[in-house]
């Protein structure tokens, strides 16, 4: 079992979720929160489904996560001009110093789960897992 890439992962992702659910909590904040900020702040105002898409989270869970940082203040929603149907998300300056807050929060998080790794050996982990992810991307 211990060199199974599948258990090794599995294994490795449920100490990474404790890190930063660790790293997150007294923020408020959960992943779905970080992923959807994060990328508001990457790619400007999006409809709350491209977001979606983009984050990789699932259309109901982002409707609590944007009910929520909207209810804070971090986003705003409203309706897209162009199709009213649509909700367009924007980042709020309170929601882009949350995300420096969160971002802070994540890096000592990376710190808590690969201590002792060199620089060079945390780029080669990212590399790899990035290659996994890229093979099996839709």
């Amino acid at each position: 079992m211990r060199a199974l890439p599948t258990r090794l992962l599995g294994r490795a992702a449920i100490v990474a979720n404790r890190c930063t659910e660790k790293a997150l909590e007294p923020t408020g904040s959960r992943r779905d929160h970080y992923a959807l900020l994060a990328t508001l702040d990457e790619n400007g105002p999006l409809s709350q489904a491209e977001a979606g898409r983009r984050t990789g989270i699932d259309r109901s869970d982002v409707v609590a996560a944007v009910n929520d940082l909207a209810g804070r203040g971090l986003l705003t929603r409203a309706p897209d001009p162009s199709d009213r149907r649509r909700n367009t998300l924007e980042l709020t300056p309170a929601g882009r110093a949350h995300l420096a807050d969160l971002d802070t929060r994540l890096e000592a998080a990376q710190r808590e789960l690969l201590p002792g790794f060199t620089t060079a050996e945390r780029a080669s982990v990212v590399l790899l897992l990035n290659r996994i992810l890229e093979q099996h991307a839709p």
